[in-house]
């Protein structure tokens, strides 16, 4: 095993089995709200608590914290669970639910009335809202909160068992009202809900609260070291709190700074909002943080890894570059993606003095970064495709691409010389009729001529046609939160986050591509085969060939 990236949550684990604490066990999890899909946040979250169970030869549980029907549905289930799978996070049979523990902590929540620890509340969520006071004004005390025990036994039994409407009334801890702590004000622990659950059907009309059910959950499964993000730092006295009243296995909440990602938003209830709305295809749109877009646009888990360790774990908030992570992703695609030839807005060429019924293949390779690929073939004829762009028929001093008279190389293939232009009414180029050097075939001019640029091509002859989605950024700005007061954040997404380009032309290689498949279209990006393809393919841009991280990165250096 190489030795574990160090981060302050690694070393207060370390520590703990030194002193053999937990009997020296490590037992981490993760524990997602199955109320949408995960996003790249939630990733690190995940190869956190698995890399640390790896790391300590521990075990690590996927658990859903399935406490609020209304939100959640077995989509979302079934999401994360391929979700976490493609990470490379392995629960083995640790598969668990919040909702496997209902009648446990039912049964506790008695447990706590009888020590007089927990009482009924009839007050409406704004009143418990109003009670609660401020951080500079304590609260006060719920009309309701010196019920006896018997009273609060008999009005739990009767909110389990539907008596009461929903928002009637609440079951909450009786902690402290003056505590400097809001989460220590006598937090809520059931609420009565009547909606059916994804699990357990009608079986309940009330459900534990996020903070009951929790800490419970983890003592339940025996976990050691409860990892989460800083926003939960000031619940972790509740957290202790019930586990200590209970007197059960006392798990270690740990936090570390959540991951917040420039041009993104994390929030799921905005990630909801763009899905609803429909400024997104759905969840798995490639524009969305989701894992599974990411997935969908032909991330690798490799590359989300590698990110998550230049990232690292800390205690301090901050904002990393998403140049950041799409270095990781060409990092990785760099040595996996077989390069092919495509063109994306084809522009006809017309080789006069090449013979009308030759066919030629040239050798071409499919990755230098990886010589165990080999090579292949790519047909070369009469009537080829170039891209609109590579061609410019009164081009500035800095152009070095085709232009009438000019001679480049073509990848793999000859030299070339546009001698006339064929154009349509409005004095657009509809073809380009150019001759070819066959001296040159596959190298140099004999005669020692150099040329400025080498462009990539298609066989129109042999081409197949694809769709293909060029996806930039969801958002204008960094920050897509920051407007000013009274506008809407969504004012803030591209317009132009996804451009739809149809009768592409691929080489004929690419015929064989399946929904999944990586490649580099050679001078234009990283492309994935999307699962919407049918006869004909369509490509997501995964990522373009500008390295803007590594860039600035060289200059630092």
């Amino acid at each position: 095993m190489n030795e574990a990236p160090k981060d302050f949550i690694r070393e207060i684990i370390a520590n703990d089995i030194k002193m053999g604490k937990y009997g020296g066990r490590v037992h981490t999890r993760f524990p997602p709200e199955p109320n949408g899909y995960l996003h790249i946040g939630h990733a690190k979250s995940i190869l956190l608590n698995y890399g640390i169970a790896q790391d300590f030869k521990g075990k690590f549980n996927l658990r859903y914290d399935d406490t609020n029907p209304e939100k959640e549905e077995q989509e979302y289930v079934d999401a994360i669970k391929r979700d976490v799978q493609w990470l490379g996070a392995a629960w083995e049979d640790r598969e668990f639910y919040a909702s496997d523990y209902f009648e446990q902590l039912y049964q506790w929540a008695e447990e706590l009335i009888k020590k007089g620890q927990a009482y009924v509340c009839d007050l409406s969520a704004e009143e418990v809202t109003a009670y609660r006071g401020t951080l500079q004004t304590p609260g006060r005390e719920s009309p309701y909160r010196h019920r006896s025990i018997e009273e609060n036994l008999d009005l739990l039994r009767r909110m389990r068992a539907g008596e009461f409407p929903d928002g009637s009334k609440t079951l909450r801890a009786k902690i402290d009202m003056a505590h400097p702590n809001l989460n220590m004000r006598d937090p809520v622990m059931y609420r009565i809900r009547h909606a059916t659950h994804h699990r357990t059907g009608e079986r309940w009309c009330i459900y534990p609260s996020y903070d009951w059910a929790h800490g419970q959950s983890d003592s339940i499964e025996g976990i050691t070291h409860s990892i989460c993000t800083l926003e939960f730092e000031d619940h972790r006295p509740l957290y202790d709190w019930f586990l200590d009243q209970l007197g059960i296995h006392h798990p270690q909440q740990i936090e570390f700074a959540r991951l917040n990602l420039t041009y993104t938003v994390m929030s799921k209830r905005l990630l909801l909002q763009l899905v609803q709305e429909g400024h997104v295809r759905g969840w798995d749109d490639p524009r969305m943080p989701t894992i599974a877009a990411l997935r969908r646009r032909g991330y690798t888990p490799e590359a989300i890894r590698d990110f998550m360790q230049r990232v690292g774990v800390t205690k301090v908030e901050s904002i990393v570059e998403i140049e950041m992570l799409e270095h990781s992703l060409r990092q990785d695609l760099n040595k996996r993606a077989l390069r092919r030839l495509a063109v994306l807005d084809p522009l006809r060429v017309v080789i006069t003095n090449y013979p009308d019924d030759q066919i030629e293949e040239f050798e071409a390779i499919n990755n230098p970064e990886d010589p165990s690929t080999g090579t292949r073939k790519v047909p070369f004829s009469k009537v080829l495709y170039i891209e609109r762009d590579d061609f410019m028929e009164n081009p500035p001093k800095d152009f070095y691409r085709l232009a009438p008279g000019r001679e480049v190389r073509l990848r793999y293939a000859y030299f070339v010389k546009c001698v006339d232009v064929v154009k349509d009414a409005q004095g657009n180029a509809l073809e380009l009729r150019c001759t070819y050097d066959p001296a040159t075939r596959g190298g140099d001019a004999p005669d020692g001529r150099k040329v400025k640029a080498t462009i990539h091509w298609v066989s129109a002859q042999h081409a197949i046609e694809a769709e293909v989605r060029l996806y930039e950024r969801l958002f204008t700005k960094p920050d897509p939160l920051d407007v000013p007061e009274g506008r809407s954040w969504k004012e803030n997404i591209n317009p132009n986050s996804l451009i739809v380009l149809q009768n592409c032309k691929l080489e004929p290689s690419l015929a064989d591509a399946q929904a999944g498949d990586r490649v580099q279209f050679e001078r234009k990006g990283y492309f994935c085969v999307d699962p919407d393809s049918t006869a004909k393919k369509v490509f997501n841009r995964t990522v373009d060939l500008k390295d803007t991280w590594a860039k600035l990165q060289r200059k630092q250096n």
